[in-house]
């Protein structure tokens, strides 16, 4: 028994060629009262992040995992405004200290300003249905919504 993300998601971050830092956040007080569904969740997140971390060795190959792959894990007592906004505000500073040693504006969002302008004539082509002048990608990616 596991999770969605156990599976292939979690192959490539314990086998793959890249090694991917891990950010576990769990809670443990749900709000819900499938109490053995959450035991559960919390299980596998913990297994999850030892596997990450200790690996396994195995002589055929296919079964080695390295071990040693970062991860973090955040556990809230309990999912409220109060313990979201701190999970919110610690990503925000994350960003910002990343983008300061990095010597880049974190905030200064080019590529989502590209889509914003792009979905304004993606919108209009979806409403009118011309299709004129796109790349093929974009053009059958319409033409199947508005079909």
């Amino acid at each position: 028994p596991g999770t969605n993300g156990q599976h292939a998601y979690f192959q490539m971050l314990h086998q793959g060629t890249d090694v991917v830092p891990v950010e576990f956040v769990a809670v443990k007080k749900p709000k819900h009262t499938l109490q053995g569904h959450h035991t559960l969740l919390l299980a596998n997140a913990v297994a999850q992040a030892q596997a990450l971390m200790q690996g396994k060795a195995d002589e055929g190959g296919h079964k080695h995992f390295t071990g040693n792959r970062p991860s973090t894990f955040l556990l809230l007592d309990e999912l409220n405004p109060t313990t979201l906004g701190a999970l919110i505000a610690l990503q925000e500073h994350r960003v910002f200290v990343s983008g300061s040693l990095w010597g880049i504006n974190s905030f200064d969002q080019w590529g989502v300003e590209l889509g914003k302008v792009l979905a304004k004539d993606v919108e209009a082509r979806l409403l009118s249905g011309n299709l004129a002048g796109l790349d093929g990608s974009t053009a059958g990616l319409l033409a199947q919504l508005r079909a």
